[in-house]
């Protein structure tokens, strides 16, 4: 919550269209404890994918930060405070594996009265950003938006929504709202006329509501740069101006992808332009198409994706979310998701980037984790990140790993500590406190708590969710693949097995995890990185690489070709760092838990065993 020493300390004037802020210059900011010389946090756009300073090829994976912004319990906040934005930081380093969020932030809190920006709201805000920059996480902030504004709603109404001010709401005459017959809240997107009639305001700038949203955003971008400070300011990645859009009501004879080239497109090169004049000229803006182009409900899907806007290169990121509608409609998919579930799906996002010339998040992708439909969350989870991790399912992999492409970064909704402990009057109705699940519109959906001691613990399968990745890859990604064994209830999950035809590398997983990535090594000096989930302590991990083979592999050093280091940040999280520092060869890394003391004859024959299969099976197909 804001304090009164923030509100003294913070004082905001605005010359020229801009903002300067007076008060504490920002402190020089230390490297987060566990940095090394290659941990510059900066992230770039290059040929299509995410870089670092050092020009290696990034994922940006974990969760979003978090719905409770769109709460009032918090003054639209992610927390009550900055401990327990430290807190949850370091769960979500150590436990969820994260090393990125994406952090919500409220248009209605940060300017609650009409061209007065709440410099104690940007003030909190910042702080609590710091807290996961601190522990060595990226952050890119989103102006977050559902169903326009919390004050459309009616204090007994079904529903809520969370974005706009009270004051962009009292500017226009909208009815009275009404969803009618609903069974899910996003129905009111299409069929409540009061949020229809206010989103379709917002596009077309009536009573000048988008120009106010632009200034503000301008502001807040400026407030956190230069409170942030030089050091900490690297590790913001950019920001996305708005959350899942959609026209509201189209024009006489306007299509979906017309309104993307006439009315969204715009609005985002206005956005970029006050990113720019803000002093985030190189951060990239993270754009999202019309919130229907990629349902996989036919009757829901429309025309989209950015498709008139050209090549949107390293200044824009081509941003999307996924739900599985099918399974959460708990009417059109029955039964649960199966291996390569979603393949086409995140084939369809990562198509669209290349086209696009950009890099792809999918900045939001979940399921419910109560109700009924709660029994697919776990295949439905599995399947999602199993599309991020590679174009092919998995009994395809092995066979075609070439074909695998390029691993996408991406951000879980969502990661809320308060889950199921919220005091939230719902639209302000003090006889409708909300304390279960989200607190917001029945939802629930985060993969954290509190337990009664007040520490966070995980939701979902920590071998789901605390995954293998490559967080850096030194070249180009040829392929990867990653076997969590996360379970649905006692049924262990296993979608990509060992084929049988590498019967040594298949005794040295047995019943463990296992990840294999391959990659062209680009000359850099910087080292390729994995993160190492805790289920992989360095005791009982297995690397088997061209670079070398080690159980319990050693520390890192600059002279060590495989080994071990903590990550960035003082959260107990660890990373395997591979070191090749050749140009245009093709590597590979098998990395496992499955095997306790393996002798070195097994080690060498499965070595034997990937060196062929990559020589076949890759270097064949793409020389």
């Amino acid at each position: 919550m804001p304090t009164i020493r923030a509100r003294l300390l913070v004082v905001l004037a605005v010359l020229f269209g801009s903002v300067t802020v007076a008060g504490v210059p920002p402190a020089t900011a230390a490297p987060p404890p566990g940095s090394l010389w290659f941990d510059d946090p900066t992230v770039t756009v290059r040929n299509g994918r995410f870089t670092d300073a050092s020009g290696r090829e990034i994922v940006l994976r974990g969760y979003n930060v978090s719905g409770e912004t769109k709460l009032a319990e918090n003054g639209g906040l992610p927390f009550a405070s900055v401990a327990d934005a430290k807190k949850s930081a370091t769960a979500l380093r150590a436990l969820g594996g994260g090393n990125t969020v994406r952090f919500l932030l409220s248009w209605a809190y940060a300017e609650p009265e009409r061209g007065q920006v709440d410099t104690a709201y940007l003030a909190a805000a910042t702080d609590q950003m710091r807290a996961f920059l601190d522990a060595g996480i990226r952050v890119y902030p989103d102006f977050h938006q559902d169903l326009y504004s919390r004050h459309l709603f009616d204090a007994d109404s079904w529903y809520t929504g969370d974005g706009a001010p009270k004051w962009a709401v009292d500017a226009g005459s909208y009815p009275d709202e009404s969803c009618g017959i609903c069974l899910f809240w996003g129905q009111n997107i299409t069929q409540n006329e009061a949020v229809k009639r206010a989103s379709y305001d917002f596009w077309h700038n009536a009573h000048g509501v988008q120009d106010a949203f632009l200034a503000t955003a301008e502001k807040t971008m400026a407030y956190v740069r230069q409170h942030l400070g030089p050091d900490r300011f690297k590790g913001i990645a950019g920001f996305d101006p708005y959350n899942e859009p959609h026209a509201g009501v189209y024009d006489s004879g306007q299509t979906s992808r017309a309104w993307e080239k006439d009315v969204l497109w715009p609005f985002y090169e206005k956005f970029r332009s006050r990113m720019d004049a803000a002093g985030w000229r190189d951060k990239p803006a993270f754009v999202e198409p019309n919130l229907f182009w990629n349902a996989n409900l036919d009757f829901q899907k429309q025309e989209g994706g950015l498709l008139d806007a050209g090549k949107l290169g390293p200044r824009y990121v081509f941003n999307t979310h996924f739900y599985d509608q099918k399974a959460i409609s708990g009417v059109f998919m029955w039964g649960k998701a199966a291996d390569g579930q979603y393949a086409n799906d995140f084939r369809t996002v990562r198509d669209r980037a290349a086209s696009a010339q950009t890099a792809a998040v999918v900045s939001e992708f979940g399921h419910p984790l109560a109700g009924n439909v709660s029994d697919k969350a776990p295949t439905v989870l599995k399947g999602m990140y199993q599309a991020l991790d590679s174009r092919l399912k998995g009994a395809e992999w092995w066979s075609d790993p070439a074909a695998s492409g390029s691993v996408l970064s991406g951000s879980q909704w969502q990661w809320d500590i308060y889950n199921g402990r919220h005091r939230e009057p719902m639209n302000g109705n003090p006889d409708k406190v909300l304390t279960a699940g989200d607190a917001w519109n029945d939802e629930d959906l985060s993969a954290v708590r509190l337990d009664d001691s007040g520490k966070p613990v995980l939701r979902q399968d920590a071998r789901l969710l605390d995954r293998l990745y490559p967080s850096a890859t030194a070249g180009r990604t040829v392929g990867f693949t990653y076997e969590d064994r996360s379970r649905d209830g006692s049924t262990t999950l296993t979608w990509n097995p060992v084929p049988s035809a590498l019967p040594n590398v298949r005794r040295l997983v047995g019943s463990g995890q296992y990840g294999l990535l391959l990659w062209r090594s680009d000359g850099g000096s910087a080292p390729t990185e994995l993160h190492l989930p805790a289920s992989f302590p360095t005791s009982s991990t297995t690397v088997v690489s061209d670079l070398g083979t080690a159980h319990s592999p050693p520390a890192y050093t600059s002279t060590t070709p495989v080994g071990v280091a903590q990550e960035p940040g003082g959260t107990g999280s660890r990373r395997l760092l591979l070191t090749a520092p050749d140009s245009g060869v093709l590597h590979y890394a098998l990395v496992t838990n499955g095997a306790t003391a393996p002798s070195a004859e097994l080690l060498d024959a499965a070595r034997s065993e990937l060196a062929a299969w990559a020589a076949r099976e890759v270097n064949q197909r793409t020389d």
